[in-house]
């Protein structure tokens, strides 16, 4: 990275709200702008192998507690903690790195719930036991406790005595709204991620909008940072390279990002630049960062992988290229100056053109094993941060997956040769003005009905749009009393289908073309997130649960009743807390991304990639067969289906957000943006798009599904779902005659 030498903002103007100058699009101060420094090998000091001073291990405590577990430390238990680290790590607790790797596994074991529990370890077994320790690390003082919570209350209320728990899988499923999310900032000083303290609202100061895309930005640009491919690699005696022996990558080359405001003076040198896609007033395709903008020349551009993702405005991309200054250019008096909006002169000409590289869910968090040994990361990812509200992974993970453990080996048809299964049944696009869309339901939920129990889904995923036209328009065929219909006819087919309701979760996800965001809409692309279809509509098949349910007398089991669940669009399912992790959104986003996607017409000859496929070969794993399946084949890799689902999806989690748009083509709510990004990235993600081919692939860890449109336009009489399998996280395409 090319750092400036530019002073730090004063807290004057940092209280202040700054006026948009250098860089519009992200909301820059009109302030010389001064990147984040690279990390500085340690220094060494001298080592007392038994007595260790507190403020000689402060820096290590720092590290650890504050920034990277958000926690402040008292001097008194500093003063604690640096004669245990003496006592028992000795001399190697600096070369070796144990004390960190001490104090980071000691405050994991002695955490709950967020907060730091006295006298509460956790053995190697992962078993609850009492220590000196952990009592000394209960002395720490928190002040700040936005990164864990409660997963639900009969977690909360068994938290002593596992043994007290539910062993029903389905008690640990939760349907979570995207207006329940945290609303979470990334820090850029800190490092870390920041609960927003201001109220959300739809009519937020004009402030949050430029904050939309610089944390977008952010968070791409550290997750690019902590690629291999970035980090720089040496060795120096004492200091073991930076580069990881896994790597892809011959050459020991780390490549660096410039600022487009350091491109000044530099008329004829290549740069590789980060920035977002954007339109200038003009017309003209531009690049913006933090620093400024710059126009940009994609005609000779070659794009990484060809014809493997789409690029369009609103993405941040990394283009490679040669910057070339002009005398006159547009919104700028001289060349090499900045002129009208922080756009810089002259133009910058693209060579090649590729998406930042994914992160595997477990690096973000830091989970991962270590080079390949059982061992777990004790530094980096976020592991300790709370995305979803329900207990970061560091805090609930390992205990959630004793629960998950408990509760499969608890099921009476669980043997070796029919193991446990946790299966999910999608559908999308049920419109129900269709008298078709009701028999082939009809036939869907026949076909399980008859399963076994433990073969049937735990739960049932229904996606809108619910019917074909925008409702209560003014130009619709379905008003309010007509819309009410359609689901008391919904309501009649799951009254066919007691034993379903009775043991399943039917989990109803809205479309563009449902109350009430339709009403103003016409049908056209509404703001994101939106409410859950009203309570107004949905009465009758409530009332076919609660009927159902009162059948079965439930005294002798721990089974919950079954019920119906309206959530928002999108939603987040979670089981057994951080573990699976399942994203939900209903977009067309195959033809947004078609028709705005930016073209090249350059010659494969005229282009230099080898730090693009270098690069792409380092990060990207889309997985082979027979993971991928797409319009209900295996083996289709070399269709054109199959080739645009790829593109789909890696287009998508590349961006790490599921709305990779300008406002004007895709609304986003501005206090609740943090809602529709993917990072980390889920376990699964459910991406309704009714004008893509149905299909099921994993990209970088994330099983991304498609289930396509319930009744296939053709005219066929055929129903497609897709039927989810949570613990193998592997879905497929289904399709039967009805």
């Amino acid at each position: 990275m090319e750092p400036t030498s530019t002073p730090r903002h004063t807290d004057r103007l940092k209280a202040t709200d700054p006026i948009p100058s250098s860089s519009p699009a992200f909301g820059t101060p009109a302030r010389p702008f001064r990147m984040p420094k690279t990390y500085a090998p340690p220094t060494k000091t001298s080592i007392l192998p038994i007595l260790l001073p507190p403020s000689t291990l402060r820096p290590v405590a720092f590290r650890t507690f504050t920034r990277k577990h958000n926690l402040t430390i008292s001097s008194p238990a500093l003063q604690i903690l640096a004669v245990f680290v003496g006592k028992n790590c000795g001399s190697g607790w600096r070369e070796e790195g144990l004390a960190e790797k001490v104090l980071d596994e000691t405050l994991e074991g002695s955490m709950s719930g967020g907060r730091v529990v006295a006298g509460k370890t956790t053995s190697s077994d992962g078993s609850s036991k009492v220590s000196g320790m952990g009592a000394d690390v209960g002395r720490i003082d928190l002040n700040k406790d936005h990164s864990q919570g409660s997963l639900t209350s009969r977690a909360a209320g068994a938290e002593e005595d596992e043994s007290q728990i539910s062993t029903h899988p389905r008690n640990w499923l939760k349907v979570i709204e995207a207006f329940d999310l945290p609303r979470l900032t990334y820090n850029v000083d800190k490092k870390y991620f920041e609960a927003v303290k201001s109220k959300p609202t739809l009519f937020p100061p004009p402030s949050h909008k430029t904050a939309l895309f610089r944390d977008r930005y952010n968070l791409v640009y550290q997750r690019l940072l902590r690629n291999e491919s970035f980090q720089s690699s040496f060795s120096i005696a004492g200091i073991p390279s930076l580069q990881r022996s896994s790597s892809n990558i011959a050459t020991q080359q780390s490549y660096k990002l410039t600022p487009i405001a350091n491109l000044l003076g530099r008329s004829g040198t290549s740069h590789l630049l980060l920035g977002l896609l954007a339109t200038s007033p003009t017309g003209d395709l531009s690049l913006v960062d933090l620093t400024g903008t710059v126009a940009l020349d994609l005609s000779h551009a070659r794009m990484i992988p060809e014809d493997g993702a789409w690029f369009a405005p609103g993405m941040i991309v990394l283009v490679d290229g040669i910057y070339e200054e002009e005398e006159m250019v547009k919104g700028s008096i001289l060349g090499g100056n900045t002129g009208v909006g922080g756009a810089i002169g002259g133009h910058f000409v693209g060579v090649s053109i590729c998406g930042p590289p994914c992160e595997r869910r477990d690096i973000s968090l830091g989970t991962g094993n270590r080079q390949g040994s059982g061992e777990l990361s004790s530094s980096g990812g976020f592991g300790w941060v709370d995305f979803l509200g329900i207990g970061s992974e560091r805090a609930q993970g390992t205990r959630m997956r004793r629960i998950q453990e408990k509760c499969l080996q608890s099921e009476p048809e669980a043997t070796e040769a029919t193991p446990p299964r946790l299966k999910l049944a999608v559908m999308s696009e049920i419109n129900l003005d269709n008298m078709r869309t009701l028999d082939a339901l009809r036939k869907v939920f026949s076909s399980y009905n008859d399963l076994a129990l433990h073969e049937r889904p735990q739960t049932f995923v229904l996606i809108g749009n619910f019917v074909q036209r925008a409702v209560i328009n003014g130009g619709g065929r379905a008003g309010s009393i007509e819309y009410k219909e359609y689901f008391d006819s919904l309501a009649v087919v799951l009254s066919e289908f007691p034993a379903l309701l009775q043991h399943s979760t039917f989990v109803f996800v809205p479309g563009d073309n449902d109350p009430w965001a339709s009403a103003f809409s016409a049908g056209a692309a509404s703001s994101i997130p939106r409410q859950p279809i009203p309570e107004l509509f949905t009465s009758r098949v409530r009332r076919a649960f609660a009927t159902a349910n009162s059948e079965l007398d439930r005294s002798q089991t721990s089974e919950p009743a079954g019920e119906a669940v309206w959530t928002s669009n999108p939603a987040r399912l979670s089981w057994f807390g951080p573990v699976h992790d399942i994203a939900i959104f209903r977009d067309d986003i195959s033809g947004r991304l078609r028709r705005s996607a930016i073209d090249t017409k350059a010659d494969e000859d005229e282009s230099d990639t080898t730090m693009h496929e270098a690069l792409e070969n380092d990060t990207v794993s889309m997985e082979p067969e027979p993971t991928e399946q797409v319009n209900g084949n295996r083996n289709d890799a070399v269709s054109p289906a199959a080739l645009m689902a790829r593109r789909l999806v890696k287009s998508v989690l590349d961006q790490g957000t599921i709305s990779p748009f300008p406002l004007t083509m895709r609304p986003v709510l501005w206090d609740h943006s943090s809602a529709v990004q993917l990072y980390p990235l889920p376990t699964a993600l459910v991406l309704a798009d009714s004008e893509a081919t149905p299909f099921c692939m994993t990209y970088e860890g994330c099983h991304v599904m498609n289930p396509g449109r319930l009744l296939p336009e053709g005219g066929l009489q055929n129903v497609r779902w897709v039927e989810y399998d949570v613990l193998r996280n592997r879905g497929k395409v289904r399709e039967e005659r009805y």
